[in-house]
């Protein structure tokens, strides 16, 4: 008897040794998986940022050239030298340079034109309105590069490709190079990207006008949609009866949370620019729509801020004679608000990144200028990342990703804050 106990002991013993050593493996297996998830969802990651990386880096920097101009007093009107041609006068004069004047330099001036940006006009007139006396004489000055010709010196217009398939000619290649061996292009960053507004010409196109509307409508979302959507989750959390329609009510927020943006951008369209009659593209018509689409998001947030305040600090205020309101706003809010900002900031974050609601209202509109209020026509971000991404110019498509670079770095300072402020100001229960 003793030896057949010790035999099914011995058995049990290895069979309980064979399972644990068979849940260890299971273990170790889904850590495996899960940290080759994690692995293949950060290589994804990296790899989008670093081709975005990669194909907007160059956008920071652009070149320009020194160029001398003979201010030939017989071609300016110095009463109006905004009605010269100054880039037909220079295309001409660096062709004479070379020894081609007259018939000879005629086909080739529109060649030589196309290597410098149109800024070149509106710099020569503006130093000839703001000083005549400069007429007959020698100016240099330095001016942008045609946006073929930046791409060239960035070498992401190559000299060995077929000139049929390239948009620059074998001349024009040429002549760049000469200018470059003479010392006269030189690179600097680009600061125009980030002070001007939005241009057809690929080189004097900014990302201001974009960032300045997307700043306006984020102010107008704000203001709207924090004060609204607490005041909404303070009422249904604290001071809402429990019946059928504060529960219909609740289940409503749940699924406006998960309502494509595209609705809210024809919602958008149809209330506030045809019934309303709202200037459209503009950033208050654009700031009421991502007010609608975060105010779930806010409210959600709040509820689960508010919840997480344990019921002994609203018992000790009452006990101590605080009425329900008092209770809720000088002791349950203050202690919620940490999750309430962060809840804020995160559903403004993603309102900044949204795109369709705004190509229905009519953000998709080409907008040179900067916007002053919220009522004059605006871009914003994600709609220049469209209208670029979808230019036929390749010198748009570096500045596509060099505004997503941007966007993204807005949106990651937006959540650093909300992750700061919370950290900061979070308690422990």
């Amino acid at each position: 008897m003793t030896e057949t106990r010790d035999a099914l002991a011995a058995t049990r013993l290895e069979r309980l040794r064979g399972g644990l050593k068979r849940r260890y493996a299971r273990e170790m297996r889904f850590r495996m998986y899960g940290i080759l998830a994690i692995a293949v969802a950060v290589a994804f990651l990296a790899l989008l940022l670093g081709r975005i990386v990669e194909q907007g880096h160059t956008a920071f920097y652009a070149h320009e050239v020194s160029v001398p101009v003979y201010l030939d007093p017989a071609k300016i009107d110095p009463s109006y030298p905004q009605g010269t041609n100054f880039e037909q006068m220079v295309a001409e004069q660096q062709l004479a340079t070379q020894g081609l004047s007259g018939d000879a330099a005629g086909p080739m001036a529109a060649e030589m034109r196309g290597l410098f940006s149109s800024e070149l006009k509106f710099q020569v007139a503006e130093k000839v309105a703001a000083d005549p006396s400069l007429i007959g004489r020698t100016v240099t000055f330095d001016v942008p590069v045609s946006d073929d010709a930046d791409l060239f010196f960035k070498g992401k217009i190559s000299r060995d490709t077929p000139s049929e398939q390239r948009r620059l000619t074998d001349r024009q290649i040429g002549w760049l190079d000469q200018m470059d061996e003479a010392g006269r292009v030189r690179s600097h960053f680009n600061a125009r990207l980030f002070t001007s507004g939005d241009s057809t010409e690929a080189e004097l196109a900014g990302v201001l006008g974009a960032v300045v509307g997307s700043a306006l409508m984020l102010m107008v979302t704000a203001l709207l949609a924090i004060p609204v959507g607490v005041a909404a989750a303070v009422y249904l959390e604290e001071f809402a009866p429990r019946n059928r329609l504060s529960a219909l009510i609740e289940v409503n927020i749940n699924n406006l949370a998960a309502v494509p943006s595209i609705v809210y951008g024809l919602l958008g369209l149809a209330l506030f620019i045809n019934w309303m009659h709202l200037p459209r593209s503009s950033p208050l018509v654009g700031g009421l729509v991502l007010a609608l689409m975060a105010l779930p998001t806010i409210i959600i947030a709040t509820r689960s801020s508010l919840k997480a305040v344990p019921p002994s600090i609203r018992e000790a205020a009452l006990a101590m004679g605080a009425s329900r309101t008092q209770t809720v706003f000088q002791h349950v809010l203050p202690l919620a608000l940490p999750g309430v900002m962060t809840g804020a900031i995160i559903s403004l974050a993603h309102a900044l990144g949204e795109t369709a609601p705004l190509l229905l209202i009519g953000m998709v509109s080409f907008i040179p200028g900067v916007a002053s209020s919220i009522t004059e026509p605006s871009g914003a971000l994600p709609s220049l990342i469209y209208i670029w991404e979808n230019a036929s110019e390749r010198a748009f498509h570096e500045r596509t990703a060099a505004a997503i670079m941007v966007l993204l770095a807005f949106m990651i300072v937006m959540n650093a804050a909300a992750i700061l402020l919370r950290r900061h100001f979070e308690r422990r229960w």
